[in-house]
């Protein structure tokens, strides 16, 4: 008796390979959503115990360790938490080095439109950037990848948006609690938005092989 096919098939019949197989393809999303939401914890609990200049310190410090762990971790650090790290060491140095809470009140409007600008750009050009980010993740139809592309592109000129209302028109403390539990949140629900076209785009299915039976 051949142990490992043995073991295959018992695995078959329980499924314990394709549970195997989907943490191994979930593990990696939940490592990056740890990362991401690590700095912004770092934030939000060093303004609740100080003031935001010592917040703001800090949230360079945890982004700037949290990019160097995607690296030794996942062996990669994708494109958007490294532009979005060095977008908050530019801006994140000019507010202590003037003392001045607008710059880093301002990243979160720059990065998406930063992120937003560069997703529509490359649609008027042909290019449905989003598939080079997502290319590993999502299979889609060229039409897929322009919708969601577009989506995006247009989500990201949203939270731009929201960011400059708040931190224009309410306190610090409220504008760092948004920052932390309201646009996590609602990125999420807006990806989860976008399952039915993800189903919808999907390329078909390959045929299989027909196989003659002997």
């Amino acid at each position: 008796m051949n142990p490992t096919g043995s073991m295959s098939q018992n695995s078959d019949k329980t499924g314990a390979p394709e549970r195997e197989e989907s943490w191994e393809e979930l593990r990696p999303q939940l490592t990056k959503l740890v990362l991401e939401l690590g700095p912004l914890i770092v934030f939000f609990v060093a303004n609740a115990r100080a003031d935001i200049f010592v917040a703001t310190a800090w949230f360079m410090g945890a982004m700037v360790i949290s990019l160097a762990l995607s690296w030794l971790i996942l062996k990669k650090i994708a494109v958007m938490p490294l532009v979005t790290g060095a977008v908050v060491l530019v801006f994140g140095g000019l507010t202590l080095w003037l003392q001045d809470d607008m710059f880093i009140k301002m990243k979160p409007t720059i990065t998406n439109v930063l992120f937003g600008g560069t997703l529509l750009v490359g649609l008027v050009f042909g290019q449905s950037l989003l598939r080079y980010v997502f290319g590993d993740v999502y299979k889609l139809q060229p039409r897929g990848w322009f919708l969601l592309t577009l989506r995006w592109g247009l989500f990201f000129f949203v939270l731009a948006a929201l960011n400059e209302i708040i931190w224009r028109s309410f306190s610090t403390d409220l504008w760092v609690a948004f920052k932390v539990w309201g646009i996590m949140p609602l990125t999420i629900v807006f990806s989860l938005l976008q399952l039915p076209l993800l189903s919808k785009y999907a390329p078909p299915a390959e045929a299989e092989p027909l196989v003659a039976e002997g």
